[in-house]
This record gives structure tokens, C-alpha cells and sequence, in this order.
């Protein structure tokens, strides 16, 4: 779906580890979509680039506004894309400036989950929060960080990387290249795989069934919809997502001592069956339970769409920006 051409408007583009969601918004209203699409994210640096031009084509023929680009990796100061777990093939891509000359537009580049974090701390599911956490769960786990209302991005630009916490040095390989990262664990990869263990150990068959009868081909969804129908091998298995999810939340609050956390990312679509046992299980495992105040986890409002919303807003506030002079 096209947006109409009238109002001044920017295009904003999540760019995830399977699908790529584009979004237009009106520049009066940036959290308000008027148009969306997505496609499958390409592998390699110069499809990429090819993916983000058609997708922006085909959101807003003929238009020139700006356009943000949320990634799911480091993103430096100078929107050059250095690396990323989660996109093959692609580093050190000076992403903003090779896909601003492809369109001749201005294009801003931020990390997938901070353009998430723009989103949902200034009107969705954090607004009135000074101090908070986003979390996305999708492929792996993306994170933003809010302190005194700002978004942080640390010395580099590449603070918000909790997917990557090392929990289990003895762990499974993660695609960052080491063992035992968070998101193995707690993302929605990481259930599909638990899903896959206890299948290939004869404990799912529900599952299974799910997933056309084939133990490998258990997802993240077919243990949810199992869970949904009251299987109850399959509420263990979430039960043990869970309890990963809880551990990563939980560090963070001990080290950040967040107002609020926002959960997004694909795998809260199930927010029914995920949220109350995320609550339930993340005070047990915070410092001093009992003698500090318990940190609400709320959905994103946004859902899925708040990566992209954010990168339409990160494009508005930097097209606005004076551009800096030299001296």
C-alpha cells in the first residue's frame, strides 16, 4: 500500500533478520502510519541496499522526503553499519550514504531496537518514563535504553546490544561468532529451538504435529499455538523460554535500575501467554526482592511496527538538524 502524495511525510524501514517492515508516517503526526509493506530481508550488502530502494519505491513513488533506516546491529555515529549478528554478509557498510545517493533522498541510520525505543518512550507503552528498557524479541534480542529521558547510545553509538550478554560460555553457537549469548535463549530463535530439543526428544508430539510431523521444522509459533490449545509439554517448553527471558530482564534491572520495560519484537504478538509468566517470573530472580519496588513489563504499543515508526521519527528530527559547520 502506496502512500497518498500530499502532506509532507518520511519513510521509516525496520530492517529485521527475516523481514524488512516500511512504514509511512505524516510529518505531523509520526506515530500515526499512513502506508505500509514489507518484504524479505536479502542477504548480502548490495541486495540489501536493492531491498530498501524497492521498498521504498513501492511505499512512496516519487517521494523525497527523508527516510530512516533501523538495523539490527552497531550502527556508528556516522551511520556507517559495522556489523551485525543477524545480516550475513554485511559490515563496515556505509549504509545512510550509499542508500542516500541510491535514492536521492536524506537518510538517517540508528540501531533497529533504538528506533523501537524512539517510538514507544515518546507515544506508545513508555511515554511519561524518564528511566526505562525496551526489549525486542524477534529473530535475536535488540534493546534501547532511556536515562533522564534520553535515548543512550554510549561512546560509539553501539550501546543497546543485551541480546549478546554472555550467559552460558558452554552455550550454543551464536551467529556473532561466540557460544552462549542471551538471545540463543530468549528470542524467538531461541524457543524455536528449544521447541526443536524437546521435539527431537520425544516430548513434543502435539508440536510436531504443528510443524507437518518434522521435529527440525518446530518454530517459536508452533510451541504457542500448542500452548494455546493447553498442551502441556509445550508449557514446559515455554516455561523454560521463560525463565531465560526472566534472567536477561532481570541482569538489566540490577544494572540499570529501569522505571519500566518494554517488551516488543514478534515474540510479544503473543503477549497472552508470554507477559504474565515474564511478570510472574522476573521479581524472583532481582536483587533485594521485597526491598525495592517491582518494575512493570509492558508490551510495546506499537507492536511490531515500533522499529520502523522510530526510524520514520529518527528521519523527521534529522532532516530537521542544522547541519553542522566547519570551521
Amino acid at each position: 500500500m502506496a502512500a497518498p502524495a500530499d502532506q509532507e511525510r518520511a519513510v521509516g524501514i525496520d530492517i529485521g533478520g527475516t523481514k524488512m517492515l516500511g512504514v509511512v508516517v505524516d510529518a505531523t503526526s509520526p506515530t500515526v502510519v499512513i502506508a505500509e509493506t514489507r518484504l524479505a530481508t536479502p542477504v548480502g550488502a548490495a541486495a540489501l541496499v536493492d531491498g530498501i530502494a524497492e521498498l521504498v519505491e513501492a511505499l512512496d513513488p516519487g517521494g523525497s522526503g527523508p527516510v530512516g533506516l533501523g538495523i539490527p546491529g552497531l550502527i556508528d555515529d556516522g551511520d556507517v553499519f559495522r556489523f551485525g549478528a543477524n545480516l550475513p554478509g554485511v559490515i563496515d557498510l556505509a549504509v545512510g550514504e550509499v542508500v542516500g545517493t541510491r535514492l536521492g533522498r536524506p537518510v538517517a541510520a540508528d540501531n533497529d531496537a533504538t528506533c523501537a525505543t524512539y517510538a514507544e518512550f515518546r507515544g506508545g507503552a513508555g511515554a511519561g518514563w524518564s528511566d526505562g528498557i525496551l526489549l525486542t524479541l524477534g529473530t535475536g534480542i535488540g534493546g534501547g535504553i532511556v536515562v533522564g529521558g534520553l535515548v543512550r547510545h554510549g561512546a560509539n553509538g553501539f550501546a543497546g546490544e543485551p541480546g549478546h550478554m554472555l550467559i552460558d560460555p558452554s552455550g550454543p553457537p551464536c551467529p556473532c561468532g561466540r557460544r552462549g549469548c542471551w538471545e540463543r535463549y530468549a528470542s524467538g530463535s531461541g524457543l524455536g529451538r528449544l521447541g526443536r530439543d524437546a521435539a527431537l526428544a520425544g516430548r513434543l508430539d502435539a508440536v510436531v504435529d504443528l510443524a507437518g510431523g518434522e521435529p527440525e521444522g518446530v518454530r517459536g509459533e508452533h510451541v504457542i499455538a500448542a500452548v494455546r490449545a493447553g498442551d502441556h509439554d509445550a508449557s514446559l517448553v515455554l516455561d523454560e523460554f521463560v525463565w531465560w527471558v526472566a534472567a536477561g530482564i532481570a541482569n538489566l534491572v540490577d544494572l540499570l535500575d529501569p522505571g519500566v520495560v518494554v517488551l516488543g519484537g514478534g515474540v510479544i504478538e503473543a503477549e497472552d501467554v508470554l507477559l504474565p509468566r515474564i511478570e510472574g517470573a522476573v521479581p524472583d530472580q532481582v536483587l533485594a526482592r521485597g526491598h525495592r519496588p517491582v518494575v512493570p513489563i509492558v508490551a510495546a504499543h506499537f507492536g511490531e511496527r515500533a522499529g520502523a515508526i522510530g526510524a520514520a521519527v529518527l528521519a523527521l528530527e534529522s532532516a530537521r538538524r542544522p547541519p553542522t559547520q566547519g570551521t
